[in-house]
């Protein structure tokens, strides 16, 4: 009798603990997530009490005649993938130097790191007031052409300009995910594969790099996640300017949803961009924890 009390009073603590925590992922994520595949299948202005049902048609729009998102589409593919290997190839560099033993590497790596600290809706600000009035300035004054051209204004320099701007604002972050990696590469394999005759750039892609393998599997991830939602950079430095070129998926289906009154259709996008999230993460965190097992 007392061990069967007991087991009930554990399970009672048990669920006291996480009862609370189920109901509040139910209502914080699983609640809005299928009132959203709700929405998807309706044609909402999200005022009107009741929606109107439309099945598929939306998503039949979004794939068949939607050119708006197709471009978006196009632009956050190329960013992501500009942004996933040059963020990551920078971080690495950057922390290469970083680990090394100097005086300043403290400040550096502080330095390097408050970017990141700040919102990208803060830092698209600040950015679009160089690239308009302080380019101005420094090209009126050094005479280089390179800060009389149009930055936001034309689509090419635009989309670089958006790039840019999120490199400089989040390499801090992976940065320090970079440093925390070398800082645990033992020494003693460097040392002697060093005794071996192995050079620096020899001890870097046959010992360093196969053990930073997690860093860059968990560095990978965070880039792939946040270049595929990028939203908030292009809100404060482009508005998805000029002529809708910077359109990103996510900004898009904020326009369609906020801007248009389109509900039901920015839904729609969203559950297709939640989906498309949702499977490229899997296969890439897959991937690469295959690549950690034979490294």
């Amino acid at each position: 009798m007392f061990k069967l009390g007991r087991k009930w009073a554990e399970r009672l603590e048990f669920g006291a603990f996480t009862l609370p925590v189920l109901i509040s992922i139910i209502a914080v994520f699983y609640y809005p997530f299928m009132m959203t595949i709700r929405y998807s299948l309706t044609k909402w202005n999200g005022i009107s009490k009741n929606p109107k049902f439309v099945g598929l048609d939306n998503f039949k729009q979004i794939f068949s005649g939607d050119a708006n998102f197709m471009n978006a589409s196009w632009f956050t593919i190329k960013y992501a993938i500009l942004y996933i290997v040059l963020v990551n190839v920078l971080a690495i560099l950057l922390a290469l130097v970083l680990d090394m033993k100097m005086k300043s590497t403290t400040w550096l790596r502080a330095a390097f790191f408050i970017p990141y600290i700040l919102s990208l809706v803060i830092v698209g600000f600040i950015w679009k007031f160089i690239f308009m009035q302080g380019f101005e300035s420094l090209g009126a004054s050094t005479g280089w052409g390179i800060f009389k051209l149009s930055w936001l204004g034309e689509p090419n320099l635009a989309f670089i300009s958006v790039l840019l701007v999120s490199i400089w604002q989040s390499v801090g972050f992976y940065l320090v995910i970079y440093i925390a990696g070398l800082q645990s590469v033992p020494d003693d394999m460097k040392e002697a594969a060093t005794v071996d005759g192995a050079g620096p750039v020899r001890r870097f892609f046959s010992i360093t790099l196969p053990l930073l393998a997690p860093s860059i599997t968990i560095s990978v991830f965070m880039a792939l996640t946040n270049s595929i939602k990028v939203f908030d950079v292009i809100l404060s430095l482009t508005g998805g300017g000029p002529g809708g070129t910077t359109y990103s998926v996510a900004y898009d289906i904020y326009r369609d949803t906020f801007q248009n009154n389109l509900y039901g259709y920015g839904t729609a996008k969203a559950l297709i961009l939640f989906v498309a999230v949702l499977i490229i993460t899997v296969i890439q965190l897959t991937i690469f924890k295959r690549r950690e097992v034979e490294a």
